[in-house]
């Protein structure tokens, strides 16, 4: 798969204005870190919903409930990590370490898989989703792992969580996101769509963007209520 220049800056370029718009959201007050991720649970609702009744137009009110697991609790674990955390950068509850590292692993993972399989990638990874490749998704998780876990070294220093933890959460992030970035395409797949939405160009979606993170979350979660 060869790397598509037009397309890497139309992506680089409105991923910057997103970042941006994220740690706006992250980083201001508890206030705006709820809103963030309740306007994001709104957007990836209104696409699940549009999807499902691509999928099954006479049916869809019969598979609303899944949006509840999918989209709604997923998110809501992640509003708990960012405002109930024990461990954060700073005295106070912002900005929420846990938060940030899910979104950080999973941008990084994205990032490297794509530019891994355009220059090595040869064999797809799944029918669902044949522009990803085996390669690429290996080197993601491989890379998402070495960058986020080295890069908190010195925050476990400091908050108290051994280094080890990192490099672990980063795998759950890496896996788990890649297995959410699969679900969705098969949901479009079945509505036969290319993207869910068009908010962001180049990205697609709500859904588009935080298939991954719906898949992670609860897996870091779950991980941070057991272990830490």
């Amino acid at each position: 798969m060869a790397l598509q220049i037009q397309t890497f800056k139309t992506r680089t370029i409105t991923a910057l204005v997103f970042v941006l718009v994220i740690f706006a959201g992250l980083f201001t007050s508890q206030f705006s870190f709820i809103t963030l991720f309740g306007i994001i649970m709104l957007g990836c609702l209104y696409e699940f919903i549009k999807l499902i009744k691509l999928i099954h137009p006479q049916r869809y009110l019969m598979f609303l409930p899944i949006s509840i697991v999918y989209i709604v609790l997923p998110l809501a674990m992640m509003i708990d990590l960012g405002i109930h955390s024990k461990n954060a950068l700073s005295t106070g509850s912002f900005p929420p370490l846990f938060s940030c590292f899910i979104i950080f692993s999973i941008w990084i993972n994205d990032t490297m898989a794509y530019i891994v399989g355009s220059f090595f990638g040869k064999t797809p990874l799944s029918i669902i989703s044949p522009k990803k490749t085996l390669e690429g998704t290996i080197g993601g998780i491989i890379l998402c792992i070495l960058i986020m876990g080295f890069a908190c070294i010195k925050i476990s220093t400091t908050q108290h969580v051994s280094a080890i933890h990192w490099f672990l959460i980063a795998a759950l992030c890496a896996i788990a996101g890649t297995y959410g970035d699969l679900f969705e395409s098969k949901l479009k797949r079945m509505a036969n769509v290319k993207d869910s939405g068009s908010f962001m160009p180049g990205h697609g979606g709500f859904l588009d963007r935080f298939d991954s993170m719906l898949f992670a979350i609860p897996a870091v979660w779950i991980y941070i209520k057991l272990f830490l």
